[in-house]
């Protein structure tokens, strides 16, 4: 079983979710969550950002990361500091040294719903479904355990890839 967390950064809220996936393409729901910074200046939020994730690393050890990609944003302001955010949950992945693997929001939905323009009570109701969850999860966490099945599903199409290409030879 390889561990994954899958990151949704905010710069208010940061989604975050662990899962299991085997080589077979099954996936288990380790945990998940947010680190809520809203109501703090915004130096503080990029140092709780990078603390909570940091504690959330050493508590699950994952061994592989997804990060979502900066879109553009229609305020630039907002899309600064979406993009420091981002920044600081790369640092705290990259201290770690683990791989990470970016994905944009299309990439993601498509993985976990199907279809790249799901709205986030779809993706929501699709990451409960294929890790079986049932309470409801908040969107910033549904997106970020979205992530990480994206990331499973990509790595698990590449190492059959791999496998037949060895098989092949």
């Amino acid at each position: 079983m390889r561990r994954i967390i899958g990151i949704d950064p905010g710069s208010l809220r940061t989604g975050y979710g662990i899962i299991e996936a085997d080589i077979n393409g099954r996936l288990r729901h380790i945990t998940h969550g947010c680190i809520n910074v809203s109501g703090h200046p915004f130096l503080e939020r990029i140092a709780a950002i990078h603390r909570g994730l940091s504690q959330v690393l050493q508590d699950f050890a994952p061994q592989s990361a997804a990060i979502e990609q900066v879109f553009m944003a229609r305020n630039a302001d907002s899309a600064l500091k979406l993009g420091q955010a981002r920044g600081a949950a790369l640092v705290a992945l990259l201290e770690r040294n683990l791989p990470v693997s970016e994905y944009t929001a299309l990439q993601i939905k498509k993985a976990s719903v199907g279809a790249g323009h799901a709205d986030k009570a779809q993706v929501e109701h699709m990451v409960r479904r294929l890790l079986g969850i049932h309470d409801s999860v908040q969107a910033d966490a549904a997106d970020a355990l979205a992530c990480a099945i994206c990331h499973a599903h990509s790595e698990g199409t590449q190492a059959f890839w791999r496998a037949r290409e060895i098989v092949g030879r």
